[in-house]
């Protein structure tokens, strides 16, 4: 069952519950109220009669007018009344002789106290008593006051009340519900499309993944699933590439190897042709091992774990000590290197692997006095976001198509090697948790900056 149909069924379920025990409830304390509401009329009517019905001392209580008195205290629908003096007859009484006696009889037995609800022939009936001092001061009489009226009356007025209520009730769950529908249909279809777009994911159509529109956390999942498309197919893309230009790095130089053997091989190259055959069969050999090491290489700083040895690395010791292993390069292209930034950097360190950043730095310095003409700026700064460590040439700098992609495998200018010593510059400033970064200066040359978090 789709998710939408058992939020439906379990909100369904939910609102019959409430109703159900609302009405399981509110039915006797409908009951209870009514009742209640009915002895308080009771109390009022039969306080009613015993003002009108004061009796003078001098005159009997047998005496009065029946049909005066009902005029002058009319009683509410359905409501009987006994009005009468302990020890003598009856005053006024809208029921039976019989009645009326059980009902005075019924009135000594306390009714209130055992419920106040006399059982009669045809129906239950609620009773309430009332008895009052009358008369002159030197006569006084108490007279009370029994009034009754069906129950069956106020458990029809509870009936209809609790119709009227079910009525409202089951028009506010229907109201309820058909919100619930359209709330719910809002929150799942972004869900129901969204799982759309991850069946897209699971083929790797990561091209075809759209953007799902939705708020809160919702859409908040949908914008990581539609980068995480992105960057999948940026990686698809890139693997690709590089699978490519690996096939065209590796072909090549295998490529001069099979000729240059073969040749030597079938006589074809002799003496001096054949020597320098065996020199070139060499220097590809040494290339074809430099390109597997770096590729291997590149392929461990990017995955494997333990291969870091992170420790404080004074940055003056560290850029000193590459210097010293790139001089000859320097000398040999008659390079000069300028340096910026130690006075103020004597104690910064970084957090770092020393010997992989240093192979990270020898590649970024040994591409710049590739294409320096003259001079090598190195310039280190320090500030509360992080460490600085600029490289920069006086050369032509990056052509900007090369740019956006400097970094990645394979990636490599007119003069490049490999391909491949800026990726892996790349891997291991970002797996010491810096970045980096190329741009070309305004006054020309290139320049890579190396960012590393504070300690």
């Amino acid at each position: 069952m789709r998710m939408i149909y058992r939020l439906h069924l379990s909100f369904a379920l939910l609102l019959l519950c409430i109703l159900a025990i609302t009405a399981a409830l509110i039915y006797p304390l409908l009951l209870d109220t009514l009742v209640d509401s009915q002895r308080k009329e009771l109390r009022d009517q039969a306080s009613l009669l015993m003002n009108i019905s004061s009796v003078s001392p001098m005159m009997p209580l047998q005496n009065m007018d029946a049909e005066t008195f009902v005029k002058s205290a009319p009683l509410a629908g359905n409501t009987d009344a006994v009005l009468f003096v302990p020890g003598e007859n009856m005053v006024y009484s809208t029921l039976p002789s019989e009645a009326a006696e059980e009902l005075m009889e019924l009135s000594k037995l306390d009714i209130p106290e055992s419920g106040g609800i006399w059982i009669g022939k045809d129906d239950q009936y609620i009773v309430e008593t009332l008895t009052a001092n009358q008369g002159s001061e030197l006569e006084r009489r108490d007279i009370t006051a029994v009034l009754a009226t069906p129950l069956s009356k106020i458990k029809a007025m509870q009936l209809a009340l609790f119709e009227r209520l079910i009525i409202i009730l089951s028009v506010g769950g229907i109201v309820a519900f058909l919100l619930s529908m359209l709330i719910t249909r809002r929150l799942v279809k972004p869900l129901w499309d969204l799982k759309k777009e991850l069946n897209k994911v699971e083929t790797r159509r990561f091209s075809e993944v759209r953007l799902v529109e939705s708020g809160g956390e919702i859409g908040e999942v949908a914008k990581a699933v539609y980068d995480l498309a992105g960057e999948l197919d940026k990686y698809q893309r890139t693997q690709k590439q590089f699978f490519q230009n690996a096939s065209h790095e590796l072909k090549t130089p295998l490529m001069s190897i099979q000729g240059y053997a073969e040749g030597i091989k079938d006589g074809i190259f002799t003496g001096e042709q054949a020597n320098k055959g065996l020199n070139v069969i060499v220097k590809e050999c040494e290339r074809l091992k430099k390109i597997v090491t770096e590729m291997i290489l590149l392929a461990k700083l990017e995955s494997e774990e333990g291969i870091f040895h992170m420790d404080h690395v004074p940055i003056q010791e560290l850029i000193k000590e590459t210097l010293e292993r790139i001089n000859p390069l320097l000398v040999n292209n008659g390079l000069r290197v300028e340096m910026n930034g130690f006075d103020s950097d004597q104690a910064c360190s970084i957090y770092a692997d020393r010997e992989k950043v240093l192979q990270a730095l020898i590649n970024i310095l040994g591409n710049a006095a590739r294409y320096a003409k003259e001079t090598i700026r190195i310039q280190t700064s320090a500030d509360n976001e992080g460490i600085n460590i600029e490289i920069s040439d006086d050369g032509e700098g990056i052509p900007e198509p090369l740019l956006s992609q400097l970094f990645q495998r394979f990636a490599k200018g007119k003069n490049g090697e490999t391909g491949l010593g800026l990726a892996i510059s790349r891997a291991i400033v970002e797996r010491c948790h810096g970045r980096i970064s190329a741009h070309n200066e305004p006054g020309g040359g290139a320049a890579f900056v190396m960012r590393f978090p504070p300690l």
